[in-house]
């Protein structure tokens, strides 16, 4: 089974920077580097949104609300996935998760992946 496993999340006022982190636990037969990742946030009472993704070869994706405050990033020795969140936003505020997936076009159109983490709760107070 391969396990998501998010960190970082917390409160902060808005103007305010978080860094999240994902790692994937190492299972036989899957290579972190083989996988395309993403984040993703889900609201009280909205849907869940795609915020960023990249590539195996590092390309990265980003929804427009985000786009030029935070910056995806990853690890492939550590198996982990970053999300740098700078100039926060009370709209910010959400549970964030991290998803994998071999399908990169899933994850490259923010739509989602096969194997999510739990989520992390990110609160940002006006």
């Amino acid at each position: 089974q391969v396990q998501p496993v998010e960190s970082g999340g917390g409160s902060v006022q808005a103007g305010g920077s978080l860094r999240l982190s994902c790692t994937v636990s190492v299972v036989p037969g899957y290579d972190y580097s083989d996988y395309c990742m993403g984040w993703f946030r889900q609201a009280p009472g909205k849907e869940r949104e795609g915020v960023a993704s990249i590539d195996r070869d590092g390309e990265t994706t980003y929804a427009r609300s985000v786009e030029g405050r935070f910056t995806i990033s990853q690890d492939n020795a550590k198996s982990t996935l970053y999300l740098q969140m700078n100039s926060l936003k009370p709209e910010d505020t959400a549970t964030y998760y991290c998803a994998t997936d071999g399908r990169c076009w899933l994850l490259r159109s923010l739509r989602g992946g096969v194997y999510w983490g739990q989520g992390t709760r990110v609160n940002v107070s006006a």
